[in-house]
């Protein structure tokens, strides 16, 4: 269990999201002072590194201290671009690490403290450094899990007496994504184009999307493989599952409702998908477990479970400067686990580094629905900007962010921040 009473020698500020409790993972690219000091390639690459409060650890630069020597891995995995191969370590080794970085940073611990030479080598700015992309995604799921958010697009699409298709309260449904499309907070992407069929046409058109939505979600991150033919549990998901991050789902709703049926999403999903930079351990999210909703009817014995699966993590996003939505994770329907077992249930396997979304994450207040289809209800209730303009879907030029935390006995757990700007069609 995390030591809520740790602190760290780095000053912290009270609303950081990156106490000495998170030490979250991410990859990032040194300051360009740093680059500028060397002139072999291998010494600026992309390198691992944990957020505390408004500096970045270098593992990378760290190990050569030698701190990790007692913990038996290969320490060339703080070197990579991406966090897969140090994720591949497996769960004893990753927390051991991470157990070691906080016993370094306490605040009684003078190994690092009182050594000026190496904490500037050590530690940057979090303002002075690039963070990018942490995985190498080989494989992206997208789930269906908030009851709430499916019982929205129900009444607005079909029967509002029977929202719910006959099958989701049986199983978490989900899709297969476009991992390559997946991109680091940040990055800026142009506005898809698709075919459309207007409500006031008899044929499609063509040209760029009219109805550029937001899906606020997380993502887990996959951290231990199956082989072909095997299925994850319920009871063991836990071991197989890293951490979490924020996740964007872009939505191109006009081509997305002309396209989907029979077989689902696809142009109007795989054009853009965001993350955050940095992965949220689950054993720095042990303290905000709760109860999810009951699940009636009684779901099969494969998906049922036992104990608190589901987490208190407060969201927000915000078009610009106005935030047009408060939401939490804690309300959703499928837990992570039941997510997993479904989805190996039938023997596909998984590896290090897939992701698997939540789907949109809605609470039970007009407030709390987590896509400006649902805020605006289908473009019906237009949402005020604070510089007065309204919005029923994303426009040219703005820029959606989406920020998450948790937070109990004064310990604020967070992710930072996943934010993208929306450019005009190429």
């Amino acid at each position: 269990m995390t030591n809520q009473k740790l602190k760290s020698w780095i000053p912290v500020d009270k609303n950081s999201d990156f106490p000495i409790q998170n030490l979250p993972f991410g990859i990032f690219s040194p300051p360009k002072e740093v680059i500028a000091k060397h002139d072999k390639a291998k010494d600026i690459l992309p390198r691992v590194g944990v957020a505390i409060g408004d500096q970045v650890l270098d593992l990378l630069e760290l190990k050569k201290t030698g701190v990790f020597n007692s913990l038996n891995f290969d320490t060339n995995v703080f070197a990579k671009s991406t966090l897969n191969d140090f994720i591949s370590l497996g769960k004893k080794t990753t927390n051991a690490v991470r157990q070691r970085i906080s016993k370094l940073l306490e605040e009684r611990n003078p190994e690092l403290r009182d050594d000026e030479k190496t904490k500037a080598k050590v530690l940057h700015k979090m303002s002075d450094v690039e963070m990018l992309l942490p995985l190498e995604i080989k494989d992206y799921t997208d789930f269906y899990s908030s009851m709430e958010h499916a019982r929205n697009v129900g009444t607005m699409f079909r029967d509002p007496a029977n929202a719910l298709l006959p099958n989701w309260k049986h199983l978490p449904v989900g899709y297969h994504g476009r991992s390559s499309s997946i991109v680091v907070s940040g990055t800026n992407f142009h506005r898809p184009k698709g075919q459309m069929k207007p409500a006031d046409s008899d044929q499609p058109v063509f040209g760029p999307s009219k109805q550029l939505d937001f899906e606020l979600e997380m993502a887990f991150v996959v951290g231990k493989e199956t082989k072909l033919g095997e299925s994850v549990t319920t009871k063991n998901a836990e071991e197989y599952i890293f951490g979490m991050m924020l996740f964007n789902d872009w939505s191109a709703r006009d081509i997305q409702s002309w396209e989907y049926v029979p077989l689902g999403p696809f142009l109007g999903k795989n054009f853009c998908s965001s993350v955050s930079p940095w992965i949220v351990t689950m054993e720095a999210l042990e303290p905000f477990r709760v109860t999810g909703p009951k699940q009636e009817p009684e779901v099969l014995p494969y998906l049922q479970f036992s104990g608190q699966k589901n987490y208190d993590i407060n969201l927000e996003v915000l078009i610009n400067d106005t935030t047009v939505a408060k939401s939490n994770f804690k309300y959703m329907y499928w837990n992570m686990c039941q997510q997993l077992a479904h989805h190996t249930v039938n023997g596909c396997n998984i590896r290090i580094g897939d992701l698997m979304a939540s789907g949109t994450i809605s609470g039970p207040t007009p407030d709390s629905f987590g896509s400006m289809l649902e805020l605006a209800w289908k473009g019906t209730k237009p949402i005020k900007m604070q510089d007065g303009s309204e919005r029923k879907f994303i426009n040219d030029n703005d820029t959606v962010i989406m920020r998450g935390f948790s937070e109990k006995d004064g310990v604020r757990i967070g992710f930072g921040e996943v934010r993208g700007k929306v450019l005009p069609p190429k």
